[in-house]
């Protein structure tokens, strides 16, 4: 299931985002001299009409677009290479820009897509009574909040001074943060008091035994009933970009408390726990695999729009510096840049794939 699910969702994926760089490139006339699905030894493919090698390469971790111009997959410029028509560096310094970001704008679209679809098909999700959702009606045994000062009937209004929309937006807040202290506003008798909590740190294991670290502060709501409300196509596409920006948010206030040491780095994940996630993901039917394609494509799409040289984001930053300097940044300069980034990946990769071996079944605890 770990082989077919991963082959399932990351082959389409990862071809996705090569055919936005792909098309938009031959949109500005822009020639690709190989597309190929995984890295490596080319074990099939075929040459089209516009002289570009599609193929299926033997490492199935990714792909890549070479333009025309291009030292290597990872698009790095070739300094002895000739700039003339079609090739990759001759295009005006716009366009090269469009044709990189295409990629990952590529993966955002269909993530929204996605998710917009859940929202047309299934409806949106929606309280019957928001205030009481909001409501704590009952505390757990030895609840954090409860023994901050929190009171059943409290209606909790804003969470560090940022104001929370129902139940499921304080769940998500408070478990985003375990063991850190949050200033809770809350409506009682008629007016309002700020109480301080700190949260629970927990440790949960899914059915896969699959382990995640989440805050808590033991309260239960008053309500919290949902209806699923019809909507219409526009309607679902607005919900799923929000839902899409709402998952992004999380990803970096993930990645912030990895850096910041509030979170493990063992938390980090690559193409083995990928592959075991969405096996499991798999085995719980279409849907639930969908919806995880959904998020692996976002996560792609965030990844790539950092700026670290030989990602996309790297070669947007070097545009937006060749813009303000009106000149290319150096060859020596390119070249360290992007020896850095590729050095900064690999030792990403290193790391993620050690902590994906150990979360695998066979390691037991």
């Amino acid at each position: 299931m770990y082989v077919v699910g991963f082959l399932l969702l990351l082959g389409p994926l990862v071809t996705v985002h090569e055919l936005g760089h792909l098309l938009v490139g031959r949109l500005f006339g822009v020639k690709a001299e190989a597309f190929s699905v995984g890295f490596g030894r080319e074990l099939f493919g075929f040459t089209d009409r516009h002289g570009t090698r599609w193929k299926l390469s033997a490492l199935p971790l990714g792909g890549y677009v070479q333009f025309k111009g291009d030292m290597n997959p990872a698009s790095v410029p070739d300094p002895s290479a000739a700039v003339e028509e079609g090739a990759f560096q001759a295009a005006a310094l716009w366009k090269r820009a469009l044709i990189v970001a295409a990629g990952p704008v590529t993966n955002l679209v269909v993530a929204v897509a996605i998710f917009a679809a859940f929202f047309a098909i299934l409806g949106k999700p929606t309280l019957v009574d928001p205030e009481d959702s909001r409501t704590i009606g009952a505390f757990t045994a030895n609840s954090p909040a409860a023994a901050a000062g929190l009171k059943v009937g409290d209606v909790v209004v804003a969470i560090d001074g940022r104001p929370v929309r129902d139940f499921t937006d304080i769940k998500t807040k408070v478990a985003l943060h375990p063991g850190k202290r949050m200033v809770f506003t809350v409506a009682r008798d008629g007016t309002t008091r700020d109480v301080a909590v700190t949260t629970a740190r927990v440790e949960r294991r899914d059915n896969f035994g699959n382990v995640s670290t989440e805050g808590l502060i033991g309260v239960a709501p008053v309500g919290g009933k949902f209806v699923l409300e019809k909507v219409g196509p526009l309607e679902a596409i607005g919900l799923g970009v929000k839902q899409s920006w709402d998952f992004t948010l999380l990803m970096v206030t993930g990645i912030k408390q990895i850096i910041s040491g509030d979170r493990s780095v063992k938390e980090l994940g690559g193409p083995i726990k990928i592959a075991k996630y969405s096996g499991e993901q798999m085995s719980m039917g279409v849907a639930a695999f969908v919806h995880f394609a959904a998020l692996i494509s976002l996560n792609l799409a965030f990844i790539n729009f950092l700026p670290i040289p030989a990602l996309d984001g790297g070669h947007l930053m070097f545009y937006l510096a060749e813009a303000i300097r009106r000149k290319p940044v150096g060859p020596q300069a390119t070249e360290w840049a992007y020896r850095t980034g590729i050095a900064l990946v690999l030792m990403l990769m290193a790391v993620v794939t050690v902590n994906d071996l150990f979360s695998l079944p066979l390691f037991g605890s």
